[in-house]
């Protein structure tokens, strides 16, 4: 036997396989000839769901490490500017005249791990929002503004962004990408058969259109069918659906009602009776959607909750229902294989993780790439250990939602019942009731959520924080009032300064930003 990989094959399509496929073959220089070669193989039977999806700002340094121009990525997918996302009425039910709102936001005046904003805005009148005093971003969001001008470099922001995207397109955006400049050998068939070694290995799968596909090294971005780890390697699947009740999702695609409607800049997610709705402002569109238990609410009333949503406008538009099983494999890497985006784990868009966990999986692969199969035992190993955390502190943060939440239906009281919150969480919150969040509550290197997310979180929840028995470690009151004054300044400066999201993409379709 070679013990050499030389050979990846990746077992479907969409955005987690050709991201994954892009990646791979930039990073292992897959045009020499000596290197290894990517073969993805995505079966032409298996339509997109085309809700529209959210990135994290992680996306600008994959897309510019894929030599990627900005404006031509923007235009082809669909894609807007998302500089966070905007909390409706997820603090306690709206009432007649009145609904809440808070902002999680990609960026703050200054990083918590420099100086600590928290506790002062704790100490403070509250006569602003927690969002508002450690950041001029929820005021840019509030105005419908832009993070840059064209004046602005690709990927430079006057302040942080990611995008929203039309995650088919992207797909087929960086399926040409790879084919044409990365040297991804594309397969249009159905795999067939998996077929195992003596040892255990995969070596190679049987396709309807295309024979046998032969590899040294598999990636399953099969969805949730998971043809390689699960159904072969029969890698169980373990669900959350008793911490995260949400089940379905019905979601509809709304067009603009003029070529000037305002794009958000925000995702805006609105909780609802039985769950939320998630409403994403493409170029072109809106993506917009409801996600929840079908334990507390008809699929029927759900839909009626969506179209009450959208308004008039969704008479004449049709919906999809999506089945959820939330939860995640017990391993997401065997032997010589390993699972990537649906088929490794699904957990609920809230806080739009998916992309960014793809992200994260495609890296770590990179990096570790085990070029020769020795290796393959230490490094399953240790992406396991890796993404089994990641998962978790995923689940946590997004039960942090539900759990702070004052509403009162059956749905949301339901989430606040102890046995469905984990213990992690559980000894997290009692901490922090008595103590600021710190950036030692985050020890480990790969943190999915770290101490800014929370933050924007429990503050926004109005959750209470009972630090007035040690106010006299809090002395640095006024470096924290020069940096919030500093914040009034900039915000003030970015307020008079920046387009709005629609203003500057009209300008793209007509120009690009300046490549770095």
């Amino acid at each position: 036997m070679n013990n050499n990989i030389n050979q990846v094959v990746i077992v479907g399509g969409g955005t987690a396989g050709w991201l994954t496929a892009a990646k791979l073959s930039k990073k292992l220089n897959s045009v020499a000839k000596d290197a290894v070669q990517v073969t993805l193989i995505e079966s032409p039977d298996i339509p997109t769901i085309g809700v529209g999806e959210g990135t994290w700002p992680t996306m600008r340094k994959t897309l510019a490490e894929l030599d990627i121009d900005e404006s031509e990525f923007m235009r082809f997918c669909y894609a807007s500017f998302k500089q966070a996302t905007k909390f409706v009425n997820w603090k306690e039910p709206p009432t007649a005249n009145n609904t809440n709102s808070y902002y999680h936001l990609f960026s703050g005046i200054i990083g918590a791990e420099e100086f600590n904003l928290s506790p002062y805005w704790t100490m403070s009148d509250r006569s602003q929002s927690y969002a508002d005093f450690i950041s001029p971003q929820a005021a840019i969001c509030q105005q419908g503004l832009a993070p840059k001008s064209m004046t602005n470099r690709a990927y430079e922001g006057l302040v942080n962004y990611a995008y929203h995207l039309d995650a088919g397109k992207f797909a087929e955006f960086l399926k040409e990408l790879c084919v044409k400049k990365f040297g991804v050998k594309f397969i249009s068939a159905n795999v067939t058969k998996v077929n195992i070694d003596e040892h255990g290995d995969i070596y190679a799968v049987d396709t309807d259109k295309s024979g046998v596909i032969a590899g040294d090294f598999f990636v399953d971005c099969s969805g949730f069918k998971c043809l390689l780890l699960g159904e072969t390697y029969g890698i169980k699947f373990k669900s959350i659906k008793d911490t995260l009740f949400t089940d379905h999702a019905i979601a509809m695609q709304v067009p603009y009602q003029s070529p000037a409607q305002e794009i958000n800049s925000a995702t805006v997610s609105t909780a609802q009776s039985a769950g939320w709705t998630w409403d994403i402002s493409l170029a072109n569109r809106r993506g917009t959607g409801y996600v929840y238990c079908s334990d507390f609410i008809s699929h029927d009333e759900a839909e009626a909750t969506l179209r009450a949503y959208v308004g008039p406008q969704a008479e004449q538009l049709s919906s999809r229902r999506i089945k959820m099983n939330c939860g995640y494999r017990e391993k997401f890497w065997h032997r010589n294989c390993v699972a990537i985006g649906l088929s490794a784990a699904f957990v609920e868009p809230l806080e739009a993780s998916a992309i960014f966990l793809i992200e994260a999986s495609a890296n770590m692969l990179c990096e570790q790439f085990p070029r020769h199969r020795s290796l393959l035992p230490m490094v399953e190993k240790k992406f396991n250990e890796s993404f089994n955390y990641r998962w978790k502190k995923t689940i946590d943060f997004i039960k942090l939602h539900y759990f702070l939440s004052n509403r009162t239906e059956d749905f949301w009281q339901a989430n606040k019942v102890l046995p469905s919150v984990p213990d992690s969480l559980q000894e997290q919150i009692e901490n922090w009731r008595y103590h600021p969040i710190s950036q030692y509550d985050f020890p480990h290197v790969y943190e999915p959520f770290l101490q800014d997310s929370y933050q924007y979180v429990l503050h926004g929840m109005g959750f209470s924080q009972q630090i007035s028995h040690n106010t006299a470690s809090f002395n640095q009151q006024r470096m924290a009032d020069n940096i919030t004054h500093k914040n009034q300044k900039i915000t003030q400066q970015l307020l008079a300064q920046l387009p709005t999201n629609r203003a500057l993409i009209d300008q793209l379709m007509k120009h690009s930003f300046q490549a770095i």
